[in-house]
C-alpha cells in the first residue's frame, strides 16, 4: 500500500522537501504515467525543435565566421528559434499544469487520481496559466531590471499564484493578487524554502549538464592544453544528443520545484485559513452510508 500524502497541512521546511521526494517516490509510476500521456507529444517537439536549434545556431556561427551569411540562413535561423521558444513554453506550461492537477486529483480522492478528470482540467486552464505566467514574468523580470532584490521579492509570492489558480479556482487577476496576502508576513521562511529547494534542483542540473561542458572543452582542447579554434564546430550530432539529455533533464527537475510549492502553498494556507483542520474536523462526525 502507498503512503498518502496529506497536504492540507503545516510543515516545517525540513519536512516540505520530505514529502516532496516522498510524494514523488511514492507516486513515481503513476504520476509520469499520466504526465507523459498528457505531455510527450509537446516534449518531444520541444526537444526535436532544440536539436534543430542548436544546429541552426552553430551553422549560423560557422558561416559568420566564414564570412557566407545569407537572408536566407537568417530566416532559416529565425523560424527555428522562433518554433523552439513556441514549444517550450506550451511544454513548460502543460507540465506545471499536469503536476498542479495531478495533486489535485490526488488530494480529492484521497490517494487515487482520475485521468479524464486531470486531463480536462489541463486543457481547460491552458490559457489561464499562459496568462498568468506572461504577467509573472513581466513584473518578475521588471524587478530583475531594478536591482534584483525587487525581482526576488516578486518571485517569492508569485512563484505559488499558479497554485492558487489551480487549487482555488480563481481567475488569473484574483491569483495574482492573492498570492502576496498568502506570503505577508511569512515571506522569508517562504523564500528560504523555495531558495534550499532550487539549490537542489540547480545542482542537479548542473550534473546533468556537465557531460556537454566536458564534451565541448575536449573538443575546443582546452583540457589537452592545445586548442583548435580553427576547425572547432559548435554543433555536432554528440554535444546536441548531450544537450537533448541536459535539456530533457533539466525540465524534469523542475518538476520537483512545482511539488514543493505546491506544500508551501498548502502550509502558508493551513497557517492562514486552517482549511485542512476544518475538512479534518467536519469529517471527524461522517458516517459511511
Amino acid at each position: 500500500m502507498k503512503q498518502f500524502i496529506e497536504f492540507k497541512k503545516q510543515r516545517e521546511m525540513s519536512q516540505i522537501l520530505s514529502d516532496t521526494f516522498g510524494f514523488l517516490r511514492n507516486e513515481f509510476k503513476s504520476f509520469f504515467g499520466v504526465f507523459f500521456k498528457i505531455i510527450a507529444p509537446y516534449l518531444a517537439v520541444m526537444l526535436i525543435s532544440y536539436g534543430f536549434y542548436m544546429f541552426q545556431i552553430g551553422d549560423m556561427m560557422n558561416l559568420t565566421m566564414t564570412g557566407s551569411t545569407s537572408i536566407i540562413n537568417g530566416f532559416a535561423t529565425f523560424i527555428v528559434v522562433l518554433v523552439f521558444i513556441i514549444a517550450t513554453v506550451t511544454t513548460y506550461v502543460m507540465s506545471q499544469a499536469t503536476t498542479l492537477f495531478y495533486i489535485k486529483s490526488y488530494i480529492k480522492h484521497n490517494g487515487n487520481i482520475d485521468f479524464i478528470e486531470i486531463k480536462q482540467n489541463v486543457y481547460g486552464s491552458f490559457w489561464k496559466f499562459i496568462g498568468l505566467g506572461f504577467l509573472v514574468a513581466i513584473c518578475v523580470g521588471c524587478g530583475f531590471l531594478f536591482c534584483i532584490i525587487p525581482g526576488i521579492y516578486l518571485y517569492v509570492p508569485l512563484v505559488l499564484s499558479f497554485s492558487i489558480l489551480a487549487f482555488d479556482g480563481k481567475s488569473v487577476s484574483d491569483a495574482f493578487s492573492a498570492s502576496f496576502s498568502l506570503v505577508k508576513e511569512y515571506w522569508w521562511i517562504t523564500f528560504a524554502s523555495l531558495f534550499v529547494v532550487g539549490i537542489i534542483v540547480m545542482v542537479s542540473s548542473y550534473a546533468f549538464a556537465l557531460p556537454a561542458t566536458i564534451y565541448t572543452y575536449a573538443k575546443m582542447g582546452i583540457l589537452s592544453g592545445e586548442i583548435d579554434a580553427e576547425n572547432f564546430t559548435v554543433a555536432d550530432p554528440i554535444s546536441i544528443v548531450l544537450g537533448i539529455i541536459s535539456t530533457l533533464a533539466q525540465f524534469l527537475l523542475n518538476i520537483i520545484s512545482v511539488v514543493a510549492s505546491v506544500l508551501i502553498y498548502f502550509d502558508l494556507n493551513e497557517k492562514k485559513n486552517f482549511t485542512g483542520t476544518y475538512e479534518r474536523i467536519k469529517n471527524l462526525g461522517g458516517t459511511d452510508e
